[in-house]
């Protein structure tokens, strides 16, 4: 029988990895602070973090099926459909070649709060800035992009390796100042996350298959239904508040929370180095 505290953990991690994924705050730094609070860490905790954001990517999949399926059925003869795929393909070749060359160094020395709380400042405050720059759109819907501003965008996402940057805030305000319009950016977003996160996740546990049994399934399950479930949420609010609103609340909010975290460090309030 697994701990039943491990469970109320990976509950509480898979609904703050579904919230946060795709909201421009970083999923990877909150799941390192919370998982930092909670005393779940180690190597096993790293791999679970980067594996429940796999269930949260699904949502992004049942979400946008009809569209997924349209582009996996017409490929061969709509260029829109060639359009999309090459612009993800070009959006995630960085990430993808940066993340494989600087793995270890990444996983070694980046996961921890204190770069975790500075990246989630430092962000806060870029998206501050981008918000107030004068916004000139040049590409108004997903079909408009085009594959040189995708690879632009892939760029920004690569700079998300840093734990708190938080991958959607830098494709989203990145594509921001390469004149993306606020909807098509967040829903960029989402459709790059798809390959990026999957080939994450699937690097991530094949470096790292020892570390787990059939004892951890429950956690898995647990931790991947919440995050399934709190995504999907997640992903239909945000395109529904861009539509209204800008990113200046979430860059307080990182501004904050990130603040707070490197306050407690200063004054010796909470010990953030334990169990790292």
């Amino acid at each position: 029988m697994i701990d039943p505290t491990l469970l109320l953990q990976a509950l509480i991690l898979g609904l703050v990895e579904g919230v946060t994924e795709f909201l421009p705050i970083s999923s990877t730094g909150h799941l390192i602070i919370a998982g930092q609070l909670l005393g779940f860490n180690g190597e096993k905790a790293k791999v679970f973090m980067i594996a429940i954001q796999l269930a949260a990517i699904f949502a992004v999949v049942w979400e946008y099926r009809a569209r997924l399926g349209h582009v996996a059925m017409t490929l061969h003869r709509e260029p829109a459909s060639q359009r999309l795929a090459i612009n993800l393909m070009a959006g995630f070749l960085p990430a993808a070649v940066l993340g494989f060359l600087f793995y270890k160094e990444i996983k070694g020395y980046l996961f921890n709060p204190i770069v975790v709380a500075s990246a989630l400042v430092i962000g806060g405050v870029l998206i501050l800035w981008a918000e107030r720059r004068k916004h000139v759109i040049t590409t108004e819907g997903i079909d408009a992009l085009t594959w040189q501003r995708a690879l632009a965008v892939g760029f920004a996402q690569a700079l998300a390796m840093i734990p708190g940057t938080s991958r959607s805030g830098a494709t989203i305000i990145g594509g921001l100042f390469l004149g993306l319009s606020r909807k098509t950016a967040a829903e960029f977003s989402f459709f790059l996350a798809i390959p990026t996160m999957f080939a994450a996740t699937a690097y991530d546990l094949y470096k790292n298959w020892r570390l787990f049994d059939v004892h951890d399934v429950p956690l898995f399950a647990v931790g991947g239904i919440a995050a399934f479930v709190s995504a999907l949420i997640a992903v239909r609010t945000l395109i529904k508040f861009v539509s209204r609103h800008d990113y200046t609340l979430f860059a307080w909010y990182r501004i904050v929370f990130g603040g707070v975290v490197l306050a407690t460090a200063y004054f010796g309030l909470v010990d953030w180095s334990a169990g790292h």
